[in-house]
């Protein structure tokens, strides 16, 4: 059995991305798997001020979830990032959980085997649109996390409206992959 956390940065509950999140937890539950679903809307996640404490203290010093965020991916065995792309990019809410994660820079080593699944939902239904997002869950998943190992990419495109991507195959996607897990 594995340890499971899914983070949806959708900032609409229920939105393309966040069905994807659910769908794969399913098949991880399905296959035995301990899951966690985390929704960044409903955390209080604030921007990395770059003021170092951290590296003194090995947490922030910012009153809000970040910490709490990161000891959950620090002990998981797969986690999935799941997001919306915004102008070619992850959204703002994925992005502040990433940075946020300098806190930790020292135990990085400790994602090594780390599985990575990554999750892009957008309206475009050209998958090349993706590849900027791509590049910036990849640089911290690969550059930042050595040995870590990314298993897969669930692409929910040509998804717009709140519910879309349940006609796509990517619902069958997200399911396949937790099972895979």
């Amino acid at each position: 059995m594995k340890k499971v956390l899914i983070i949806s940065a959708s900032p609409r509950k229920g939105g393309n991305s966040d069905i994807l999140c659910d769908e794969f937890a399913k098949g991880a539950k399905a296959a035995g798997h301990e899951v966690e679903k985390i929704r960044l809307a409903e955390k209080n996640v604030g921007y990395c001020t770059g003021c170092y404490a951290c590296k003194k203290l090995h947490k922030c010093v910012q009153k809000d979830d970040a910490n709490e965020l990161v000891e959950k991916m620090l002990s998981a065995d797969v986690i999935v990032l799941a997001t919306p792309v915004y102008f070619y990019s992850m959204d703002a809410q994925l992005k502040a959980l990433i940075d946020r994660t300098v806190s930790r820079w020292d135990d990085f080593g400790r994602f090594n085997g780390t599985e990575f699944w990554h999750i892009v939902t957008a309206a475009d239904a050209n998958r090349d649109m993706m590849e900027a997002t791509l590049a910036g869950l990849r640089g911290f998943m690969r550059d930042c996390m050595d040995g870590s190992i990314e298993r897969g990419v669930i692409y929910g495109t040509g998804a717009y409206e709140k519910g879309e991507v349940k006609n796509l195959p990517a619902m069958r996607e997200a399911y396949e992959a937790g099972l895979k897990a």
